[in-house]
C-alpha cells in the first residue's frame, strides 16, 4: 500500500480492558491525617500515585498495598518546624503509628476491590427469564440498534454480518437502509474480505474512501464505511458495517461508539440464546427430576410377607439418573424372584437400559423356572432390541421360601456372599454380561439358606469403589464387618453396607451401588 493510501484507511486496535486502580477516595481520611498530628506532632500525608523519584525526596513513607498488583499511594511523615520545642513523641514510635495506618488503609482498599469484583460477579449471576410481555422480536430489537448506531455518527445504513458454524462465510443477518433484497443474497465468503478479517482480529476498519481502497472488500457500494468486530470475551461472532454515502472521515470517539453498539448487538445476541438455553435447559431438569422420581417409585418398597424372610435393598445411583436398580416379586407358583442388576452407561443412557433389562425380566420370570434360562432369554432381548451398545450385569435368583433353596445365575460379575455364624463363602461367579452376544451362555448355580444365614448381593460398583490411596473395597472388607451384625434386620443390615462403601470411596471415585439383603432369621 502506498502513502497515498494511508489517508483514506486508519485501523484502530481495540484494546483489553485494563483492571481498575483502587480508589484511594477515602471520605475519613483527612480527619484522620489531622488527628495524627495533633496528638504525635508528625505531619503524616497520603501522597497518592507518586512519581518514580518522588521517594528520594521522603524522609519516611509507608507504602499502601492493596493487593491488586497496583500500588495507589504511600503515606509520608515529616517533621513540622518548631522553633521553640520538639516534636512529643520520637521519630521511630511515629513511624510505627503510621505503618500501621499504611496497613490498614490497604486492607480498607483491599476490601473495597473485592467488593467490586463481587457485586460484577453477583450482576452475572441474575437469571434470565423470558419476559411475559417482551414486545419486540429480536430482528426488530437489532435493526433499531442498527438504525440507532449509523444516525449518532451520520452514517447511512448499517449492516450486521454474522459468521456460519464453519466460520468461512459471512451472511447478512440484520440491516438498516439497505434493501430487503439483501437477505435473499448468498454468504459472502470470508476469504479475501480483507476489512472483515482485519475486523474480527480486533481492529476498527475505517474506510475513509472506499472507491480508492476496493481491494478491501467492502460488501456494499459506498463512498465511506467502517467495520468494526462484534464478540463477546469468548465468541467472535461478526462484523458491524457503517456506510455513508459522502466521503468523509470517522472520528476516533465515533469509531468508540460504534464499538459500544457492537458490544449492544453481541449482547442481545447472546442473551437470545442464554435464553434459549435456559428456557430448554428448565424443560430438561424438568424432565430429569421427573424421570428420577419415576426411577426411584420403580424400586420395590415392602418386602413380601413371607415366614421366616427378611428382604431389603437399597439403591445410590453416582448421578441423579443411574443404571443400577434391584427387585423382587412373587411368582404364580409361589417362588420368589429376587434381581440386582447394573449397566455399563451413565446418566439417562443406564437408565433406560436398566428400565429395558428389568422389563425383560418380568417379563419373561412367570415362563422359566430355571434362572440360567431365563438369563439366556433377557439377554437375546436385550440384543435385539439395542444397537449392540448396551450392556449390563445382572443377579437372578428363584428361591423357594419353603425349602430355602435358592437357584441363580449371574452375568457380568455381581458380588454374591453367604454369610452365617461361622464366616462368610464367596459365591460370585464372573460370566458375560448380558447384551454382548446372542450366544451368550450362563451357568446354573443353587444354594440352600439356612435360618440364621444371610445372602447378601452387590453390584460391579463395589468393584470400581476406591479409597483416596486407590485401593478396591474387597469381598472380605464387605462381609468381615457383617458377620458380628447378622441378628439385626435386612434393612439395618443395608444401612450398614450403605455407611461402609461411603466411608471407604474416595470422593473421585463414587459409582452406582446397589445391594439387596436376602436373610433367613435363626430360631
Amino acid at each position: 500500500m502506498t502513502n497515498s493510501k494511508l489517508n483514506y484507511l486508519r485501523i484502530y486496535q481495540e484494546e483489553p480492558p485494563q483492571p481498575a486502580p483502587s480508589e484511594d477516595r477515602v471520605g475519613s481520611l483527612p480527619e484522620v491525617l489531622r488527628a495524627f498530628q495533633r496528638a504525635t506532632g508528625w505531619s503524616l500525608q497520603y501522597v497518592a500515585r507518586p512519581q518514580n523519584n518522588a521517594s528520594k525526596d521522603l524522609t519516611w513513607s509507608a507504602p499502601v498495598n492493596p493487593g491488586v498488583g497496583v500500588t495507589p499511594g504511600l503515606f509520608r511523615l515529616d517533621a513540622i518546624p518548631s522553633p521553640t520545642s520538639a516534636p512529643p513523641i520520637d521519630p521511630h514510635a511515629a513511624q510505627e503509628l503510621g505503618g500501621a495506618l499504611a496497613n490498614m488503609f490497604g486492607e480498607l482498599l483491599r476490601a473495597r476491590h473485592v467488593l467490586w469484583q463481587r457485586e460484577a460477579e453477583l450482576a452475572a449471576n441474575v437469571p434470565v427469564v423470558p419476559h411475559p410481555e417482551e414486545r419486540h422480536h429480536l430482528a426488530a430489537r437489532l435493526q433499531a440498534v442498527l438504525k440507532g448506531g449509523a444516525e449518532a455518527v451520520g452514517g447511512h445504513a448499517a449492516a450486521l454480518y454474522l459468521l456460519d458454524e464453519t466460520t468461512t462465510l459471512l451472511k447478512l443477518r440484520s440491516c438498516w437502509g439497505l434493501p430487503t433484497e439483501r437477505y435473499t443474497d448468498p454468504p459472502r465468503s470470508l476469504e479475501g474480505a480483507l476489512a472483515d478479517l482485519e475486523a474480527l482480529l480486533g481492529h476498527a476498519v475505517v474506510l475513509e474512501d472506499a472507491n480508492l481502497l476496493a481491494h478491501w472488500h467492502p460488501p456494499e457500494d459506498f463512498a465511506a464505511a467502517v467495520c468494526l468486530p462484534v464478540s463477546s470475551p469468548t465468541t467472535i461472532l461478526g462484523t458491524l458495517w457503517i456506510f455513508s454515502n459522502e466521503k468523509r472521515d470517522f472520528t476516533e470517539s465515533q469509531t468508540n461508539l460504534l464499538e459500544i453498539v457492537a458490544g449492544r448487538i453481541a449482547a442481545d445476541l447472546e442473551r437470545e440464546m442464554l435464553l434459549r438455553e435456559g428456557v430448554e435447559g428448565v424443560q430438561l431438569k424438568r424432565q430429569l427430576m421427573a424421570a428420577e422420581r419415576l426411577q426411584r417409585s420403580q424400586l420395590p418398597t415392602f418386602a413380601p410377607l413371607l415366614d421366616g424372610w427378611d428382604l431389603a435393598g437399597y439403591t445410590d445411583q453416582a448421578q441423579s439418573l443411574g443404571g443400577d436398580f434391584y427387585d423382587w416379586f412373587c411368582l404364580p407358583d409361589g417362588l420368589l424372584s429376587v434381581a440386582v442388576g447394573s449397566t455399563s452407561d451413565t446418566g439417562m443412557p443406564a437408565a433406560l437400559t436398566a428400565a429395558n433389562v428389568k422389563t425383560a425380566l418380568r417379563s419373561h420370570a412367570p415362563y422359566h423356572r430355571e434362572a440360567d434360562r431365563l438369563l439366556r432369554q433377557i439377554n437375546l432381548t436385550l440384543w435385539t432390541s439395542s444397537a449392540g451398545d448396551q450392556a449390563a450385569s445382572l443377579f437372578c435368583g428363584l428361591v423357594e421360601p419353603a425349602t430355602g433353596r435358592i437357584s441363580y445365575a449371574a452375568a457380568g460379575e455381581p458380588c454374591v456372599l453367604l454369610l452365617d455364624a461361622q464366616g462368610w463363602q464367596s459365591l460370585t461367579h464372573p460370566s458375560p454380561r448380558l447384551g454382548e452376544s446372542p450366544e451368550s451362555d450362563f451357568e446354573p448355580f443353587a444354594c440352600e439358606l439356612h435360618p440364621g444365614q444371610t445372602l447378601v448381593i452387590l453390584t460391579e460398583g463395589l468393584r470400581a469403589t476406591k479409597d483416596a490411596a486407590g485401593r478396591p473395597l474387597s469381598e472380605a472388607d464387605i462381609a468381615t464387618p457383617l458377620l458380628s451384625q447378622l441378628s439385626l434386620s435386612a434393612r439395618d443390615l443395608t444401612n450398614l453396607l450403605r455407611d461402609r462403601l461411603a466411608t471407604h470411596a474416595a470422593p473421585t471415585s463414587r459409582s452406582s451401588q446397589t445391594a439387596l439383603v436376602l436373610r433367613r432369621p435363626g430360631p
